[in-house]
């Protein structure tokens, strides 16, 4: 493998089983524990049981939370068929120099490195899970048809139905993807046998770490992948902070390195505000725009 681009699009009922409905609730302002109604079988004893196995004053919540399910479990079938998702994957060699990823093309990925040592005393970067000298890199992008997150304008709840469900949908296409690349499309783990839950807990090797968050929180990275992916391609735009248009989306890095974690970088120190700038090749005051 040297350098491969890789797009997909897929049925909603494709990546529907790969949904994390846990976070769906949680944008809905439900407590966790009421989110595992999307483990329990749709018959009547079986949801009768989990109802009352709440105390009495939870229970009205609850039966909100089986509502919110069963509209959202319909919406998906209504709109399947009608709404995509995409995914557009790059496989790259390439190899890390200090806080940087140099892909096989010559591109630069300039990283950044944690402020605060954690338990063991270390600070942090994403290059530091890649080897220096030959390995291979991972780059993503998924996102839902724009049409789906804009559905019913006019009525609030519905409007946000449709969001967050398809906000999970992307999120959703992400892991689909992330599975196949593991097995098969890189395949270095092609005997993985996880179930959802393992997924959701990321028991596989490797990690996907995702633009904005703790250990790559700066949304102008979004600007590097573009230049590899181009987002256009699957219908997602940036804009002039980098954020994508649609809202429905997630992009970020794959990397299969056994002992990658997540970490948050912190507040970022003036020093490496300048460091981090130059190897951007983007002013300082531009690049505080974006991390600070």
């Amino acid at each position: 493998m040297n350098y491969e681009l890789i797009q997909y699009t897929f049925s909603l009922h494709e990546v529907a089983p790969y949904i994390n409905w846990l976070y769906f609730f949680h944008s809905w302002g439900f407590p966790a524990h009421l989110g595992s109604i999307a483990k329990v079988h749709g018959c009547s004893a079986c949801r009768n049981n989990w109802l009352y196995s709440f105390k009495i004053k939870e229970r009205a919540r609850a039966q909100e939370a089986i509502k919110l399910f069963d509209e959202a479990q319909h919406l998906l079938n209504t709109l399947d068929g009608v709404f995509h998702t995409h995914a557009c994957i790059l496989l790259s060699e390439g190899h890390s120099e200090g806080d940087d990823i140099v892909l096989s093309n010559g591109v630069r990925l300039p990283l950044l490195r944690q402020q605060q040592p954690d338990e063991d005393g270390i600070c942090w970067c994403l290059s530091d899970f890649v080897s220096p000298k030959q390995d291979t890199i991972g780059c993503f992008v998924c996102t839902t048809d724009q049409g789906m997150e804009e559905q019913m304008a006019d009525d609030e709840y519905q409007h946000m139905l449709h969001q967050t469900l398809a906000d999970r949908l992307a999120e959703a296409t992400a892991e689909k993807t992330h599975e196949m690349v593991r097995r098969q499309l890189w395949g270095y783990a092609p005997n993985e046998q996880l179930t959802v839950d393992e997924l959701f807990a990321e028991k596989y090797q490797g990690k996907r770490p995702a633009v904005g968050y703790p250990s790559l929180p700066d949304q102008s990275f979004n600007f590097l992948l573009d230049k590899l992916l181009d987002f256009t391609s699957i219908g997602v735009t940036l804009t002039e902070n980098g954020a994508m248009r649609p809202h429905a989306s997630t992009s970020g890095l794959m990397l299969s390195h056994p002992a990658t974690k997540h970490f948050s970088v912190g507040k970022i120190a003036e020093d490496q505000i300048v460091d981090y700038a130059q190897r951007r090749g983007i002013a300082t005051k531009d690049i505080r725009k974006y991390i600070n």
